[in-house]
């Protein structure tokens, strides 16, 4: 993705922050606070410039946070990505995935620095289990068309992106998602995990009421088959851009959670 587009996703993101923005939210976290790293893993159709809000807001708590930018070709090649950004932290992290994200951190997830996972309506596999199973016996997502090229990448059909993907953002906006969007590699939810890092990690869940690209009793069950503390919030599946508050403070209770079982 050229500079120019990531420049410009991020603001779009950032336009959403100063209405959103908790009243503490330039509280910073005490020194004393164990987990202090959060690492943010994109979905599929979107690049890591989505959480620009996110990010803004954590920062101003005092948190060091990294955005990882899959690269959409595989499974194995986003847990890879995933995997470099973990090894640059200098402690304990909550790993955050959004959407397809989810599936990442699963995998990846079990990597000893990982204190805490947060699925931002995410995807969580098992073990075993490929990211396609999870919408085994749940209502189709009719209004989030997925367009497959040739050599057999996916992008969400221009003429449904807003009401699928992000109906809660502008209409120039959305635009430019729409025509700004990365393919993923259909394949990839046709691959079995090979780790459930939610079998051993506490884990959130931050799940868009009005989420068009999945059926809401498949973001339910998920959050709790995973045993995840849920927060619920009015967005589209775009929310990990419109709802940078939320999300962060999610963020900011596992870390702080986890941080006081390390005591």
């Amino acid at each position: 993705m050229t500079r120019t587009t990531t420049t410009t996703v991020a603001a779009i993101a950032a336009a959403a922050i100063s209405a959103a923005m908790p009243a503490n939210a330039a509280d910073t976290i005490p020194e004393s606070q164990a987990v202090k790293n959060v690492v943010l893993v994109h979905g599929a159709f979107a690049d890591g410039s989505g959480w620009k809000g996110v990010y803004d807001n954590l920062k101003k708590r005092g948190y060091r946070v990294t955005i990882v930018q899959n690269p959409l070709t595989s499974l194995e090649d986003d847990v890879a990505a995933t995997r470099r950004a973990l090894e640059r932290q200098d402690g304990p992290v909550i790993l955050v995935g959004h959407s397809w994200g989810g599936t990442v951190i699963t995998e990846t997830g079990i990597d000893p620095k990982v204190a805490g996972l947060v699925y931002v309506s995410a995807l969580s596999p098992d073990a075993g289990e490929t990211t396609a199973q999870q919408y085994e016996g749940f209502a189709p997502a009719a209004e989030f068309v997925i367009e497959t090229t040739k050599d057999g990448f996916g992008y969400v059909s221009p003429a449904k992106f807003k009401a699928g993907f992000a109906h809660d953002v502008s209409d120039a906006d959305v635009a430019f998602m729409r025509d700004a969007q990365v393919p993923i590699n259909m394949s990839a939810f046709a691959t079995k995990l090979e780790n459930a890092a939610w079998r051993t990690k506490p884990s959130w869940a931050v799940i868009a009421t009005e989420d068009k690209a999945f059926d809401q009793a498949m973001l339910i069950h998920m959050a709790e088959r995973i045993k995840a503390k849920i927060t619920k919030v009015s967005a589209s599946h775009a929310l990990f851009m419109t709802q940078p508050a939320a999300i962060a403070d999610t963020i900011d209770q596992a870390a702080k959670t986890v941080s006081a079982k390390k005591q």
